[in-house]
């Protein structure tokens, strides 16, 4: 417990005497012994390592690790795509969530900046004019200027916690403002890629609707030369209008997906319908990436970055928490005219001038002071366990990254074999359909085959893209601390947006 003196009343010493008399010397010297030397500090003198067990390699052996892994800044245009580029550029400028970032951060630098200045001296000014009266009769005016300064010293290194609290934070707050970037382009580049495979599934549904189509249309030929039955023709047009009955859905998608995509680039929904209706193929990228090491990768990563920061904080506000509990000084001083008359306030006579001191010692808070240490080391604990997630959930998701990745490499492998076959068993049934060498229940099955193996290479494409876009997420997305590659953003919004970047 704290041992102290006085309770928040500061003792002055005025005209440049500082407590002179003998009556108050030896009190003070007491007070200041028995404080300083009943407050013990509570905080920690530096934090412990959070430990958290790194492997030194992927799990996935057929990714390479190395020294000089590929880099991820613009990770993007690895896709070959200007469209793609595009809007991860305009939703670096536009993105809701990436402007109220910025503004956080603004906001975590000014706040920095107010605790730098308690550690300087203040100065300001003042003056008055007052007339006074006594029964009835007027008693005169009186008139005053002056400057007054103050200064407390941080003996206790309070302020200074302070500071460094606001330097953490600022920090974690740029930090912050990277991931939410990356996070973004990310979805972005998801988005666009689920709108690319959606349209190229909607194309593959038309090609065999069209098909279809035209085995109907023959069966009803044939239905009426008697060759076949009623049941082939009612089979047809339940397999027809099955077929039709899935573009609906993958309009759906492709329309809200667009509305998706005008939202994250900061436009109205309908904003990009126009742009992008026209279908395009699925952008692949290049399976070239060399992954650095799995503790690197952790570097690499704002939410990691961040999460540390934030214990750094975590860690100041607890030495911030503890000094407010040792006794606190000021060191004041004013300088002042006062006349009676204004024309004479200039006049040296009227010069009026003090410096005071004082000392404040905490004596009985109820234990709040205590409580306010132990709640900024709870504090402290929750950011070392925040950060302690974050590693491993960054981790995870590279991991779970590769493995998708190499699933859906697979899969796509054997899909195409089986869109191949499929192609070709539908091609074969519908001319020995042709030929009356097989029934119609055989055409069905070869179509319905053949579309379900080319709509899931389609969907496998699509998949296989955004593996690649969650694993480059997941490898930091290639965050850098000034930014994401400002210069090569500003001219694809201007490729993007002509007549936003002119009117700025």
């Amino acid at each position: 417990m704290s041992v102290a003196c006085l309770n928040h009343v500061p003792l002055h010493a005025d005209r440049f005497v500082f407590l002179t008399s003998q009556m108050y010397r030896p009190a003070l010297i007491g007070c200041l012994i028995l404080a300083l030397g009943g407050c013990t500090s509570l905080a920690p003198q530096r934090t412990a390592p959070v430990m958290v067990d790194v492997p030194t390699a992927w799990s996935v052996a057929a990714v390479s690790s190395s020294t000089a892994a590929s880099s991820l800044a613009q990770w993007w245009t690895r896709f070959d795509d200007p469209q793609l580029s595009q809007l991860v550029a305009r939703a670096m400028q536009t993105n809701t969530e990436v402007n109220r970032a910025q503004a956080a951060l603004r906001q975590a630098r000014a706040l920095r900046d107010v605790a730098a200045a308690g550690l300087r001296p203040t100065l300001g000014s003042s003056a008055s004019a007052s007339h006074g009266t006594a029964g009835g009769d007027s008693t005169g005016n009186l008139f005053k200027a002056g400057l007054d300064a103050g200064w407390e010293p941080d003996i206790f290194g309070g302020k200074r916690s302070a500071l460094d609290a606001g330097d953490a934070t600022l920090r974690a707050s740029a930090a912050s403002l990277g991931d939410i970037q990356v996070s973004i382009a990310a979805e972005v580049a998801l988005s666009y890629l689920t709108l690319r495979g959606a349209q190229t599934r909607l194309a593959i549904a038309e090609t065999n609707l069209a098909s279809q189509l035209d085995t109907h249309e023959i069966t009803g030929w044939r239905l009426q030369a008697g060759l076949v039955s009623s049941l082939e023709a009612e089979q047809s047009l339940s397999a027809t209008e099955q077929t039709r009955a899935q573009l609906p859905v993958l309009q759906t998608s492709i329309a809200q997906t667009l509305h998706a995509l005008a939202v994250l680039t900061g436009q109205p929904p309908a904003d990009l319908t126009a742009v992008l209706a026209a279908a395009a193929p699925i952008p692949q990228a290049a399976d070239d990436l060399v992954l650095s090491f799995p503790a690197d990768t952790l570097r690499q990563r704002p939410d990691v970055r961040a999460a540390e920061q934030q214990v750094a904080a975590a860690l100041a506000r607890v030495a911030q928490a503890d000094a407010a509990r040792k006794p606190s000084f000021r060191i004041g001083g004013s300088l002042g005219l006062s006349a009676l008359t204004l024309g004479v306030l200039t006049d040296g006579a009227s010069v009026v001038s003090s410096l005071l001191a004082g000392v404040t010692l905490p004596i009985f808070d109820g234990g709040a002071a205590r409580a306010t240490v132990r709640a900024e080391q709870a504090a402290l604990e929750q950011a070392q366990e925040a950060y302690r997630a974050t590693v491993l959930a960054a981790l995870k998701e590279v991991e779970d990254a590769l493995v998708a990745l190499r699933g859906d490499r697979e899969r796509l492998l054997r899909l195409n074999l089986a869109a191949e076959s499929a192609r070709n068993a539908a091609l074969m049934a519908r001319q020995r359909y042709d030929s009356g060498l097989v029934d119609f229940q055989v055409v069905l099955e070869t179509q319905r085959s053949q579309l379900g193996t080319q709509d899931s290479v389609a969907s496998t494409q699509a998949d296989l893209a955004a593996d690649h876009v969650r694993l480059y997420k997941a490898l930091g997305g290639g965050w850098n601390p000034e930014g994401l590659n400002s210069e090569r953003l500003n001219s694809d919004i201007a490729a993007v947006a002509p007549n936003r970047t002119e009117s700025k």
